[in-house]
């Protein structure tokens, strides 16, 4: 009898320990899931800015070759041509 009270209580305390380990486990999932959502939305504000500053950079390369800078010249044209034919589409579909 003596022995099944030993066995009864190593599984006791076997199965408490197990109980803290899955407590800790899970607290700390839920701050690693915390961390992630933090880590997402910081990653969604950087593209946000990125995209930003990208339109901006765009835009000052426009600026600049519309200044007389040889650099972007091609660019420009480029950039014209295409507003032109977008507007032509634009054109043509109102004509219709």
């Amino acid at each position: 009898m003596s022995e099944l009270n030993e066995i009864i209580d190593s599984l006791e305390s076997k199965f408490t320990k197990l109980v803290q380990k899955l407590d800790a486990l899970e607290v700390e999932n839920a701050t690693l899931l915390q961390e992630l959502n933090k880590s997402r939305a910081e990653i969604n504000n950087l593209r946000d800015t990125h995209s930003g500053l990208e339109t901006r950079y765009d835009s000052l390369k426009l600026a600049n070759s519309l200044l007389g800078n040889e650099e972007n010249k091609r660019d420009t044209k480029l950039k014209i041509n295409s507003l032109i034919r977008e507007i032509d589409n634009c054109i043509a579909q109102l004509s219709e």
